[in-house]
């Protein structure tokens, strides 16, 4: 006599509640794979529409590479206005260059597009401790917009799926304050130097990793 399968001997020993618990776990089990594979699809999405958030850091780097070299030039108070309102021109610049980094655009029916697009913008809520900032000392603004920055990309590393977001957000964030413990007064046009250089080399990691994101979907 052929041996009962375990599926088998726990319905002829436990009765019919045993086999519809093993159909609720099956079924249960697979609506967690179903939901697991439609978060991975959407974060995938998001990657290859944004490029991985390339656009951004391309952006923001370059204005706060134009805001370092008039620091050069011009009175610190002025820079450091300049250094709040940059981002009027780079969030502008970044949503174009998304346009045309992106492989293809973000899903209507995507389950983060709200998300992704509320992180984009978070930033802007910083700007009331900017200000205050700038009115209790003008010089702080470049280590103050580091460790804002590090806080804003911080959480790109879960949505983007790479660690190269953690890196970046903390050595921006603490990077910018060694600066300032060093330098003091002299730190500000290095601060907004070395925000641009971090920018600048982050862009490119990203940006790569995105696009390997969608080269395994495709394949």
């Amino acid at each position: 006599m052929a041996t009962a399968t375990p599926l088998v001997r726990m319905y002829v020993t436990h009765g019919r509640g045993s086999l519809d618990l093993i159909r609720f776990t099956h079924t249960k089990g697979c609506m967690m794979t179903n939901n697991s594979n439609n978060l991975h699809q959407a974060l995938t999405d998001v990657s290859a529409s944004s490029a991985g958030g390339a656009p951004f850091l391309i952006a923001y780097g370059l204005t706060f590479l134009i805001t370092a070299i008039l620091s050069f030039f011009l009175p610190k108070p002025i820079v450091a206005l300049v250094a709040l309102f940059q981002g009027s021109v780079a969030l502008p610049l970044a949503l174009w260059l998304e346009r045309r980094l992106g492989t293809r655009p973000m899903a209507p029916d995507n389950p983060l597009r709200s998300l992704s697009g509320q992180m984009a913008v978070s930033q802007v809520l910083a700007l009331p401790a900017l200000i205050v900032a700038y009115s209790l000392n003008p010089g702080a603004v470049p280590v103050v917009l580091a460790s804002l920055g590090g806080v804003h990309f911080l959480p790109y590393a879960w949505l983007h799926r790479t660690r190269v977001y953690i890196g970046f957000a903390i050595a921006t964030s603490l990077g910018a304050f060694l600066l300032q413990l060093l330098l003091g007064s002299e730190a500000f046009s290095y601060i907004l130097l070395y925000m641009a250089m971090a920018y600048g080399i982050t862009a490119p990691l990203v940006y790569k990793h995105a696009k390997s994101l969608t080269a395994v979907e495709v394949m």
